[in-house]
């Protein structure tokens, strides 16, 4: 049983910018695991940070516990037009997964939003609610035990699949499904499929691929992940997706590459990596788990 105690003080590392950002967020995926009232409001307070790369992170976490507790801070941060466009993307992914139709109607106003990246995602988020309503269905299959933007499409076919993956004359909700879909195959035709998707020509679907690669943990896609992190013309929503995908690929090759753009202008990309590099370190370790923060709070008690 976890004490409220415990809880607090990992709540406290989480809002602390004077602590690592590598141990903000393993405090903030401990919270996500332990859940609870305690845990949404102390993660609902690192909102105020002033780094969007924790803040988006914050929201996605929210997203994955499906609390509806949290659902009136994530209106708030898609709402707020000071918060980052990648904040406010992941705030609307958050309250479509967590599944309740009564934000039906704030996501539909968002889906008019003129960034497009928000607008996109609330699109997206009011698709997933009104498949869900129609399928009467809470889950589908999904080996990561992720909380998806879209559910995988029926076909299996790779081929197909992928042809609808790069169809860019397709609802984007369709091609989300073929890319779940193809996640779910796996394999090293699926991956290189899923990679050709770094080209698509929406900065969201960009971004999403690189966050499904990373999920899979093939080496395959490494060269794409890390073409799109070195391109310092994509947009910093994708490049930061590709600098944690290569952190959770964690393969040696990715070391080097992650270490160099641990020093990029770009805010968002160099914390990527910092985490990335701190999940790559994690990953060729015999650590039992990345979301540590409880065990180590109580190995000092």
């Amino acid at each position: 049983m976890v004490k409220e105690k415990e809880v607090e003080l990992i709540g406290q590392i989480l809002v602390n910018p004077k602590q690592s950002l590598k141990a903000r967020f393993r405090a903030l995926f401990t919270l996500r695991n332990l859940g609870g009232p305690a845990a949404i409001e102390w993660i609902s307070r690192a909102f105020e940070d002033d780094s969007a790369l924790l803040k988006h992170e914050l929201a996605y976490c929210l997203g994955q516990m499906q609390d509806e507790r949290a659902i009136p801070v994530l209106i708030d941060v898609l709402q707020n037009t000071c918060q980052e466009p990648m904040v406010r993307h992941e705030a609307g992914e958050a309250l479509g997964a967590i599944g309740n139709p009564k934000v039906l109607d704030i996501l539909k106003q968002y889906s008019e939003d003129p960034v497009v990246e928000v607008a996109e995602t609330c699109q997206l988020a009011v698709k997933r609610l009104e498949w869900f309503q129609e399928h009467k269905a809470n889950s589908t299959v999904n080996p990561y035990c992720s909380v998806d933007p879209a559910p995988p499409a029926e076909e299996k076919d790779v081929g197909k699949l992928r042809l609808a993956l790069l169809d860019e004359s397709r609802p984007l909700f369709e091609r989300y499904q073929a890319m779940f879909a193809l996640r779910n195959t796996g394999g090293e035709t699926a991956v290189l499929a899923l990679a050709d998707g770094l080209q698509a020509g929406s900065a969201l679907f960009r971004h999403e691929i690189a966050f499904v690669l990373g999920q899979m943990q093939q080496e395959a896609s490494i060269p794409q992940l890390m073409a799109s992190l070195e391109n310092v013309a994509e947009n910093p929503m994708v490049r930061h997706e590709c600098a944690e995908a290569l952190g959770s690929i964690a393969k040696e090759s990715c070391l080097t590459t992650l270490e160099a753009f641990a020093k990029d202008e770009e805010r968002v990309v160099r914390e990527s990596c910092e985490v990335a590099l701190d999940m790559y370190d994690y990953e060729n370790s015999t650590d039992f788990q990345y979301a540590d923060s409880l065990s180590k709070l109580k190995a000092f008690s």
